[in-house]
């Protein structure tokens, strides 16, 4: 099944950032723990998923990919505080689940 979806990873909290694209987030965050993807998060140990938006169609993933990747790294910033203003890892390494961010876990609480 695929579930396009697009994703910011963070060295640490305010650290250095990188932007991907996926069918699998699941399976593409288990590849970035045991550094199994190769590239530029592997290369600087980008590993704390700190932001994701899921989406209907990978052609959809795949625009707002680029369209976040030429923003200023101070709206980046701005979009994971929207999200998960922790910045907390969520990922969860040993059991493979991807937790909701603080910002939609809020809004469930409001309905």
């Amino acid at each position: 099944m695929r579930d396009p979806s697009v994703y910011i990873l963070a060295s640490q909290r305010d650290g250095m950032l990188y932007v991907g694209v996926t069918s699998d987030l699941h399976g593409r965050m288990a590849e970035h723990a045991q550094g199994l993807f190769e590239g530029y998060a592997k290369r600087h140990a980008i590993k704390m998923l700190v932001y994701y938006e899921m989406h209907d169609e990978m052609d959809a993933a795949i625009r707002r990919e680029r369209q976040i990747k030429e923003w200023r790294r101070a709206w980046k910033v701005r979009l994971i505080n929207g999200f998960n203003p922790e910045w907390l890892d969520l990922f969860d390494k040993s059991n493979g689940a991807i937790a909701l961010g603080p910002a939609d876990i809020a809004r469930q609480r409001s309905r």
